[in-house]
């Protein structure tokens, strides 16, 4: 009985472990992204993230307001170009991809009317099989 606690103490200790460096290596990125949100913007104080692997894609719900020109960041890994974000409508019209402008690490988008959106993050296939992808949103003061 006491070794199986052991062991179990042993892999709670390294799934701990784990999400400690995932962590740290999240907040590296997202310093590193932050550098996008420049001063004409305002951050929105919310740091989207999340932890993928080969094909994975996270998903982030957003409002946008309109009469609003916003700035989306989105970094994965110490340099750019590693992350493809998508930005659809509820109806999953495809509004925006950065993947067709060679993987730019942001966006800016003046949104005319308020419209919930839906943005997909994944890394590229070519250039990366697992990181951290944080996004990160702002407006313009």
């Amino acid at each position: 009985m006491i070794m199986r606690r052991t062991i179990l103490a042993s892999i709670l200790g390294a799934s701990l472990f784990g999400a400690l460096e995932v962590n740290a290596q999240c907040d590296t990125i997202a310093t590193l992204c932050e550098r996008n949100i420049t001063a004409e913007y305002i951050p929105d104080g919310q740091f989207y993230r999340a932890l993928l692997r080969e094909d994975e894609v996270a998903e982030f719900d957003l409002t946008l307001f309109g009469g609003i020109t916003y700035r989306v960041a989105a970094c994965s890994g110490l340099s750019g170009g590693n992350l493809i974000f998508s930005v659809y409508d509820k109806e999953r019209n495809l509004l925006f991809s950065n993947k067709e402008f060679n993987n730019e690490p942001y966006w800016d988008f003046v949104v005319a009317n308020t419209v919930d959106v839906v943005i997909n993050a994944e890394l590229d296939p070519a250039k990366a099989n697992s990181g951290c992808a944080v996004l990160l949103i702002g407006f313009k003061k």
